[in-house]
């Protein structure tokens, strides 16, 4: 059995969940998530926690049995905590802000980029060269912030670009001039 999927989900208080044949409903303080899952996989509520089941032993229902334990772990903890992605931005001249609804980053393009922000992702800039992306939905907040990385990513000379704070890039020796060419 699968170490991920045989473990139950504890349920806080505040939230609701809502299951109809194979979608379940996840509503907590910070929004509202949904899930279809496989109709051959079972998924009982019973005081206040979640338990995911398989109909049989086959591959297929084994995968199944811990990616639909995991999702609806992440959905039940973005509802109430929320997810987040802290992104630095590292080089001369390298700035973003938010105007509006568009990120803009200056990462030594000749020009601005313009990032339009999703409606379920919130995106903090909270100095210049610091890029928060917050949301409900774990898979979208990891989207967005690898957009934004995309952007420019991290060079391994001079460590220029823009990266995750948690992020190690491993720097390269540049060349070396020869000392006796002739």
């Amino acid at each position: 059995m699968s170490n991920i999927g045989k473990q139950s989900i504890d349920i806080p208080d505040g939230v609701d969940i809502d299951l109809n044949k194979n979608i379940i409903n996840v509503k907590g303080s910070l929004g509202e998530l949904s899930l279809e899952f496989n109709s051959k996989m079972s998924i009982d509520f019973t005081d206040n926690k979640i338990s995911v089941n398989r109909p049989s032993d086959e591959k297929k229902y084994k995968e199944f049995h811990g990616l639909y334990r995991a999702l609806i772990q992440n959905m039940v903890t973005g509802v109430t905590q929320g997810f987040s992605k802290e992104l630095s931005l590292v080089g001369v001249g390298y700035t973003a802000e938010k105007q509006g609804t568009f990120l803009v980053i200056n990462a030594g393009y000749s020009h601005p980029v313009y990032m339009q922000v999703p409606e379920a992702i919130t995106i903090d800039v909270p100095s210049t060269t610091s890029v928060i992306v917050k949301g409900v939905d774990k898979q979208n907040v990891g989207d967005v912030a690898a957009k934004i990385r995309e952007i420019r990513k991290p060079e391994p000379y001079k460590g220029k670009g823009i990266r995750y704070v948690d992020e190690y890039v491993k720097r390269k020796a540049g060349k070396t001039v020869g000392a006796g060419a002739g």
